[in-house]
């Protein structure tokens, strides 16, 4: 289809339909067997539907609502054929992104009003949380903005060593304290740093903690409110960090992050490794936040803007 070339370029799709490949496997060679021997969409193939949807990570939410939107159709066509359930489905999730996930994006931006760009980033240790601010700033570096990264996880010294690995591998500044510091000072220092330097973007990574949601909740809290002295309206983005690969774990991820802070945007990370990418659908549309960021393999270059056309159409192919 000619959409997609326009939309994204050619090696660019090449990677996600690389990336997705386990997910797209997985999930076509399961919707085969649903249809196998049928000729038209009837309550047991419905019924064995949902069983491949909830299997596939979806979710149980969401796949009861892709279901009952099939089973309208069905219901006004009482001969649809299984031929077409995989255009059915294909555009019965295409509908539930687009409820969420807004426009077409491609490319590495930001609001042209806000100057700096603040952008907080929270997920537990071990999802890709710091190498995700590598590639993000890599990325908005290569799109010519200033950037500025702040460590404000100052519970452990890997965190902040690791980010000082990114930073120098991009060759960008980074505002750093000893372990232990108070991650709001470090936030504080990196926005008055990044206002001074005139950063286009500042990055602030945050404690990956969720053992006391109530500690949690009071850091993020402060850091927010400590960051408002120096640029009033932020953080413009609070991003959470989820590994692909942990399936429905990332599922109760969300929820604890979402009563600790507001989060406004998603970026899930591992799904090269993983046949799990129906969590994707299935997050994005229970929790109604839209996912930004994919990360589709170990390259720098292998995190992408999420464009929920270029998915579905990979996820599908």
């Amino acid at each position: 289809m000619s959409l997609f070339k326009r939309i994204f370029s050619k090696e660019k799709k090449e990677t996600l339909d690389k990336g997705l490949e386990k997910t797209n496997t997985s999930f076509l060679s399961k919707l085969s067997k649903v249809v196998a021997g049928k000729s038209r969409v009837d309550a047991n193939v419905l019924d064995n539907l949902e069983e491949v949807l909830i299997s596939s990570d979806v979710g149980v939410e969401t796949t009861l609502k892709i279901i009952d939107r099939i089973e309208a159709r069905v219901a006004k066509d009482k001969y649809l054929g299984t031929d077409e359930l995989n255009t059915i489905l294909r555009e019965e999730i295409s509908g539930l992104l687009a409820e969420t996930n807004v426009g077409n994006e491609t490319e590495f931006a930001i609001p042209t009003d806000k100057k700096p760009y603040v952008l907080m980033v929270v997920g537990v240790n071990g999802v890709g949380k710091t190498t995700t601010i590598g590639k993000l700033a890599s990325q908005f570096k290569n799109s010519g903005l200033k950037v500025v990264l702040g460590a404000a996880d100052t519970f452990r010294a890997a965190a902040i060593d690791q980010l000082q690995v990114w930073a120098d591998r991009v060759d960008v500044p980074l505002v750093r304290q000893d372990m232990g510091s108070d991650p709001a000072s470090v936030a504080f220092d990196t926005l008055e740093s990044g206002v001074a330097q005139g950063a286009d973007v500042i990055i602030i990574d945050t404690a990956g903690r969720l053992h006391n949601k109530v500690n949690l909740m009071n850091e993020l809290t402060k850091i927010k409110r400590v960051m408002q002295k120096v640029v009033g309206d932020a953080p413009h983005d609070v991003l959470l960090v989820l590994d692909g690969s942990t399936g429905q774990n990332a599922f109760e991820q969300v929820k604890q992050f979402s009563k600790a802070t507001e989060v406004t945007s998603l970026a899930v990370t591992k799904l090269d490794g993983t046949a799990k990418g129906g969590v994707v659908i299935g997050i994005s549309d229970q929790f109604q936040i839209p996912v930004k960021y994919i990360g589709i393999g170990e390259g720098i270059d292998d995190l992408q803007v999420f464009n929920k056309v270029e998915f579905v159409d990979s996820f599908f192919k």
